[in-house]
């Protein structure tokens, strides 16, 4: 059994002295703020990661700890900025199966070991506000390392940790180290003791925990691509989004809101950016990647339509009036969600459990660190980046074209779902270039985005419709009343024909030749 916390906190450089810092300035300053002692602690954890130190590259660290009140295994995930998220697991040898799980973004099934044992003699002090509730831990730690790695090293240092308490107003945080600062204690710029620890105990020869043990370039250092070059904005767009994946299966794997819909997200603007930006890169090589993003990004996608869905047709049927919902409308509804949801949930855990995810996840990491690019990536990027919007503008525009031409009917709104992607890939080509083109680029994506949004609503209500028209079948064949989903049928169609009708006043906003123009300007 696992449980999660978030954690938020800093550490800080112990001066000289070395002693527990007073915390005068708050403390003393006769708003009822007062640190009362919490003990002392002997800890003693062994960290693991992988040969190459792949958890720790990807901000993650994965330790099995005695001594103290949480003794266990600890997994902690980067969520930004100083905060992260801790799942804990019991005391056992081996590292739990489902803390394994949770890793294989970062190491993509290279096998754990043991890496560095961190000891530490732990001081506590708890911050207390005036109503005598605990806001702040702050604890002063006597640290001694050891490297598990051969001809590894030893080291020692002190270090002071603040951790806010669960619900804790961050500005907390922001009065401490102004109130350290003044005794003398300063932000270390270490994220954390396993990467002092690494650093200050690595085997001769090599040593920085950033670098592969084969002496390949760390995942965070750029390509060598001109500044300004289209090459390197693209690339850093890409980055971003290889590390949204990574960062986010481990919170689908544990079921966490709204990560399927962001994890497939990061898949669809990877696809698009490799698609827009092709001239850029090898084809050889990131055409078999789009596919499998295309593979992945569909399983997903099976769990989040159901969410979707789902949750507009809840949505809908608690709108209507209670003496127009006849029949057991909201417990078919559950029956056919449950069973759907199920299904769903296990395709996704499926796909991210198989070797095919594990295998995309190390083409990604490669395309990352060694860019396939071809000799225009090194050109301007407002050389390149505008041409490849404007292709992608010409696109959308024919299918738009397209669809006003075709018949109502399935093949107007299979045109209509053409156009939307089509909206998509202009949307996330002009996100991608955004920092190197500016506000032509925003307002391009902002456009895209509107023209995508009612697309989106538009291939929604199909896709409403035909799961009505079933459910209304089946409430027929159990002699149940098929009047309310047929309502909502028919409210569905009007949805559907109103954003047909919006679409051509939205499509010449976005298509209006000025804006074409600022964006090669």
């Amino acid at each position: 059994m696992t449980r999660s916390t978030q954690e938020t906190e800093h550490k800080y450089d112990v001066p000289a002295s070395g002693g527990f810092p007073r915390l005068s300035a708050l403390t003393g300053a006769g708003n009822g703020t007062s640190l009362v002692d919490a003990g002392t602690h002997d800890l003693d954890a062994v960290y693991y990661d992988t040969a190459d130190l792949r958890l720790t590259r990807g901000s993650a660290t994965l330790r099995r700890r005695t001594g103290g009140p949480d003794a266990g295994w600890h997994l902690k995930l980067p969520l930004g900025d100083d905060t992260r998220d801790e799942i804990r697991a019991p005391l056992q040898e081996d590292v739990p199966g489902r803390l394994r799980d949770l890793t294989l973004s970062r190491t993509r099934g290279a096998p754990l070991a043991p890496v560095v044992r961190i000891r530490s003699h732990r001081t506590a002090r708890d911050l207390l506000d005036a109503d005598g509730t605990r806001v702040a831990e702050i604890v002063l730690d006597r640290v001694e390392a050891d490297s598990l790695r051969p001809d590894g090293g030893h080291t020692a240092w002190t270090e002071l940790e603040v951790e806010l308490a669960e619900n804790t107003d961050p500005a907390v945080l922001k009065r401490v180290d102004k109130a350290l600062g003044k005794e003398g204690f300063t932000l270390l710029k270490t994220p954390s003791k396993l990467s002092r620890a690494l650093a200050e105990t690595a085997p001769r020869g090599g040593a920085d925990p950033r670098t592969p043990a084969d002496g390949e370039p760390a995942p965070d250092r750029p390509a060598e691509l001109p500044p300004g070059s289209a090459g390197a904005q693209v690339l850093t767009y890409v980055r971003e989004q290889v590390r949204t994946l990574v960062d986010l299966d481990p919170a689908v794997r544990r079921g966490l809101p709204d990560s399927v819909h962001r994890m497939r997200v990061a898949c669809r603007r990877l696809r698009s950016c490799l698609r827009s930006y092709r001239s850029l890169f090898d084809r050889g090589v990131t055409d078999p990647l789009r596919e499998e993003l295309k593979w992945l990004g569909g399983e997903l996608g099976a769990e989040r339509d159901q969410e979707v869905l789902v949750e507009r047709l809840r949505a809908h049927v608690g709108d209507l009036p209670l003496e127009l919902v006849l029949g057991p409308v909201s417990a078919s509804l559950q029956a056919w969600d449950a069973h759907r949801s199920a299904e769903a949930r296990a395709r996704t855990l499926a796909a991210l459990s198989s070797a095919r995810h594990l295998a995309l996840l190390e083409s990604l990491d490669r395309l990352a660190t060694h860019p396939p690019l071809h000799a225009e990536a090194s050109r301007k990027a407002a050389k390149v980046l505008p041409g490849a919007i404007g292709k992608e503008h010409d696109r959308l525009a024919r299918r738009v074209e397209r669809a006003g031409r075709t018949s109502p009917g399935p093949d107007r709104d299979a045109a209509l779902h053409h156009a939307r992607k089509g909206a998509k890939r202009l949307r996330y080509a002009a996100e991608a270039a955004r920092p190197a083109l500016g506000k032509p680029a925003r307002r391009m994506a902002k456009h895209a985005k509107v023209v995508q949004k009612a697309l989106g609503d538009h291939h929604d209500s199909v896709v409403a419709r035909d799961t009505l028209r079933r459910q209304a079948v089946a409430a027929h064949a159990a002699g149940e009343p098929g009047f309310t989903w047929g309502l909502l049928h028919g409210r569905e169609q009007a949805v559907a024909t109103e954003r047909e009708q919006q679409l051509p006043d939205l499509w010449r906003r976005a298509s209006r030749p000025r804006l074409r123009k600022a964006l090669r300007s």
